[in-house]
């Protein structure tokens, strides 16, 4: 089989090309969106040249495939990016690493440690693509399970699917709703008071026993297959069904901790859906034990836990049905929120809005409180719904959008989605992200095992502010009502 990296472009995807059944994703090169394609021979064969860009790479390989693995360097501020080496430095250095891993659990688990040995790890690796800042790899499945512990710290892993997925854009019918209600959005003067209730106390006590500052949560890391994060499952499990929710731990894959699916139920009998994420699982620094996680996703989950709550302590019923998702699996690659959202399509669930919160609290000294917004990835409608309940709710917020890649148009990119909601937004769900700054990564402590909450920078007060636009924005979309009002 022929594997094919080749700048995204829709029209490779005509219901009649063969080329739509042999999809793996799209992924991000720097400022370059890529699609990956492995089609059989004869659909490589009739595939016209002219069709395929110049820049695209074939791939032809001469080992059996295992897992593919995509592995590029992030966003990150120039502070930062100057502690590195270079992207080909790091990148021969992680492959030496590679050569010689045998995958082992970070913690002492026995339940993974059958996992991995049920992988059947048989060595070596194969680099199929490389570029100066991307490489797709092919490794055994068990090396790819733990491959994000491995990488530079401004690096991030992404396992592709093992069989096509369908490319599925956004249809115009799915984002009426969201449309209709930032036509008509108005400041509403309950909706101020209901989210500014959220407490600050709250959410750093929520955020300390994540991290384990808390010394009574007792955990050390929040990896996917660690003791720490079945704590934190079975501790979210159970804040968020004291505040009402009926609550499903969603298993997806051996070995991980599952998703935490928590929904309130609408009080009309409706399908639509608004949903709520982040991820609660985390990633430290190369080589040790300790992921506490706070900015990175301890904020995110803070913040719906605070929602949750303040849900609870006002009383409110939903005209819709909501969910608050802590997924699983996001550092090793959005395995989690993939299989979730992709349950949900072929389920043809009814997903209104999604939200997916990633990276909240931390400020760059110096800079204005931020919230930042993603200008490619998801929805435009849905980002600037969002956008404007913030400068309603939360007018304290400078808000900026990530700019776009250089030569690329909005149109060319209306459908393409690398981080954040893309699992959603890769479904055919209207989805957008919120994030701590309008744009690349600056905190000092990021995949790093000082990632806490009692530092320099992490603003509570900000992680409250965004929470109460995540807030607004549901309330707005789903609608409500008090307990107290028949």
């Amino acid at each position: 089989m022929v594997s094919v990296v080749t700048p995204f472009n829709a029209s490779l995807f005509t219901p009649n090309s063969c080329l739509s059944t042999a999809f793996y994703g799209n992924y991000r090169e720097g400022g370059t969106i890529l699609s990956i394609l492995r089609p059989d021979r004869v659909c490589f064969d009739t595939w016209t040249s002219h069709t395929l860009a110049s820049s695209a790479h074939i791939i032809e390989t001469t080992r059996d495939i295992k897992q593919l693995v995509w592995v590029e360097e992030e966003a990150v501020d120039a502070a930062l990016k100057a502690q590195t080496r270079p992207f080909g430095d790091e990148f021969d250095a992680f492959l030496d690493t590679l050569s010689t891993y045998e995958p082992t659990f970070i913690q002492s688990d026995t339940s993974l440690q059958e996992v991995m040995d049920n992988a059947h790890h048989q060595g070596g690796f194969e680099v199929l693509y490389r570029s100066s800042k991307a490489a797709l790899l092919s490794v055994d499945h068990a090396t790819a399970m733990s491959i994000d512990t491995l990488l530079p710290r401004f690096w991030k892993s992404t396992l592709l699917p093992t069989n096509p997925v369908p490319y599925v854009p956004v249809p115009s019918s799915r984002l009426k709703h969201a449309e209709q209600v930032l036509a008509n959005l108005r400041f509403d003067p309950v909706i101020a008071s209901i989210v500014g209730n959220i407490s600050i106390p709250q959410i750093n006590n929520d955020v300390r026993f994540l991290t384990g500052e808390d010394k009574n949560s007792g955990i050390v890391s929040r990896h996917s297959f660690s003791s720490g994060a079945r704590t934190a499952t079975a501790w979210l499990k159970e804040r968020f069904e004291e505040t009402g929710a009926t609550c499903e731990l969603k298993p997806f894959l051996a070995g991980f901790v599952p998703n935490v699916v928590c929904r309130y139920p609408s009080i009309r009998d409706t399908t639509a859906t608004f949903i709520l994420g982040a991820h609660y699982d985390s990633r430290g620094s190369f080589g040790s034990l300790r992921a506490p996680g706070g900015d990175d996703d301890g904020s995110g989950t803070a913040a719906l836990l605070s929602i949750a709550r303040t849900i609870k302590r006002k009383g409110i019923k939903f005209l819709s049905n909501v969910e608050l998702v802590a997924f699983s699996g996001e550092e090793q690659g959005l395995l989690g929120s993939r299989a979730y959202s992709r349950e949900l399509r072929e389920a043809n669930a009814n997903v209104t809005v999604m939200i997916q919160a990633d990276m909240l609290a931390y400020r760059e000294p110096g800079e204005p409180p931020q919230l930042g917004l993603p200008d490619i990835i998801g929805s435009p409608i849905v980002t600037q719904l969002v956008a404007n309940v913030s400068a309603i709710y939360s007018p304290e917020l400078h808000v900026g959008f990530t700019p776009r890649p250089p030569g690329m148009t909005f149109n060319s990119l209306f459908e393409i989605v690398y981080s954040g909601p893309q699992s959603f937004h890769e479904q055919g769900f209207p989805a957008t992200q919120v994030f701590e700054r309008a744009g690349p990564i600056a905190d000092p402590m990021y995949h790093n095992s000082d990632d806490v909450s009692e530092r320099i920078g992490y603003d509570l007060a900000q992680l409250k502010s965004i929470a109460k636009v995540q807030f607004a924005t549901l309330l707005h979309t789903a609608g409500y009502k008090l307990a107290s009002v028949d």
